[in-house]
């Protein structure tokens, strides 16, 4: 059965935004090229064939392009996450505001489906909302969080009202120019 794995990055006091949903903190692009996040990242999606989106960040992000003056790696990166089958959960989107599969009730049935059906695994992208549901849910198979040195103070935590405890394995950790990266399976 498909995995479905929550792979985010986060500040060391667990932060995904800051407090007007900036991101500036991850650098353009993402992390630095020396930091081995970059070559964890191409890695991870070469492991994944679909994508899970809230509302928000795909309107934020589902479709997003750079702009001309992008890096090739930053180019790479977003060909790549656009070549996945992307799915959004909402109740407020309408089928044709989207380029991808809706889905608006009956979360836990149409996800253990999609996890049913034969390809490879897929990755939780978020946001918060979306993750607190699955979390709730018991769908979160796997973490990979790339931790930033960075300390926001406030802003967007990753996890809010878990309703339960979940126990995790650590499968690895890879550091490098500061951002940690860190892999957690979930105690079944």
């Amino acid at each position: 059965m498909r995995k479905i794995i929550l792979n985010l990055a986060v500040t060391l006091d667990g932060y995904i935004e800051g407090p007007n949903g900036e991101i500036d903190w991850l650098g353009i692009g993402g992390a630095p090229d020396d930091s081995g996040a970059e070559s964890h990242f191409d890695k991870f999606l070469a492991s994944i064939d679909t994508i899970f989106f809230g509302r928000v960040s795909y309107e934020k992000w589902g479709e997003y392009q750079p702009g001309e003056n992008a890096s090739p790696s930053e180019t790479k990166l977003w060909e790549g996450v656009h070549s996945k089958k992307k799915y959004v959960f909402s109740n407020l989107l309408k089928t044709n505001e989207v380029k991808a599969e809706l889905i608006s009730s009956d979360v836990l049935t149409k996800v253990q489906e999609i996890k049913n059906q034969p390809g490879k695994d897929i990755w939780l992208y978020g946001g918060s909302s979306l993750i607190t549901t699955f979390m709730n849910l018991g769908l979160v198979d796997s973490y990979l969080l790339a931790v930033f040195p960075v300390i926001l103070g406030e802003g967007k935590p990753l996890f809010t009202n878990i309703k339960n405890r979940v126990g995790l394995t650590l499968k690895n950790s890879t550091a490098g120019s500061g951002v940690l990266l860190l892999e957690y399976e979930t105690k079944r």
